[in-house]
């Protein structure tokens, strides 16, 4: 396997990755706090009129880079590298490989669910403005969601990094070890043959 090639991979799926996390950060920062926010009231509704802001196009990009990051991650995982696959059976007695790849996909699914929440929440907000109850302040995503969202995105992708280092020892490990027996295999062949000369070598003519 090349090196450059897994390189690359790790590139294609960790760029990604960062900007989930940028944008999950930019957006926290771009929801209106309550002072932005207008409040209209009249025959005993309230209608929040929210600040044109773009918290919520943030979220749905960091969620669509999240899954375009983890997806790539699983691919390049399994990804036979010059026709050279890993066989599944070995990855998965690797304890340390399936430790990390579990929890990556458990950080995954979290970050992944969390900004999804908060996104349509947001997006609620915005579409449900006009409430029949009295309120003190409109309601916005909880503070620090979207953050703390895009905070375990980037832990999925040092994850997926840590999985990914895990398989390029478990490839390394695996074709040495078939070289190595490849070798072994044709030395042993070698030496049997060398050890029987032919029999015509060893037969001498009686003399008339």
């Amino acid at each position: 396997m090349a090196l450059g090639r897994v390189g690359y991979a790790t590139i294609v799926y960790t760029v990604p990755g960062l900007i989930a996390f940028s944008l999950a950060i930019v957006a926290e920062n771009k929801v209106p706090g309550d002072a932005a926010i207008q409040m209209e009231q009249s025959n005993g509704a309230t209608t929040c009129h929210y600040p044109h802001d773009s918290s919520i196009a943030l979220g749905i990009l960091s969620v669509i880079f999240l899954f375009v990051s983890s997806s790539l991650a699983i691919v390049s995982l399994f990804f036979p590298y010059h026709g050279k696959p890993v066989p599944i059976a070995k990855l998965s007695r690797s304890v340390m490989f399936v430790i990390f790849f579990l929890l990556s996909l458990a950080l995954f699914f979290t970050s992944e669910g969390l900004l999804m929440w908060a996104t349509i929440t947001e997006s609620n907000h915005r579409k449900y403005n006009t409430h029949y109850q009295p309120l003190d302040a409109c309601p916005t995503v909880k503070t620090g969601l979207l953050g703390g969202a895009g905070f375990l995105a980037l832990d999925t992708t040092l994850f997926w990094l840590i999985c990914m280092m895990l398989v390029v020892n478990a490839r390394v490990e695996h074709y040495e070890v078939a070289e190595l027996a490849s070798e072994n295999e044709k030395g042993s062949y070698a030496q049997v043959t060398n050890e029987y000369e032919p029999a015509m070598a060893g037969h001498v003519a009686p003399k008339v």
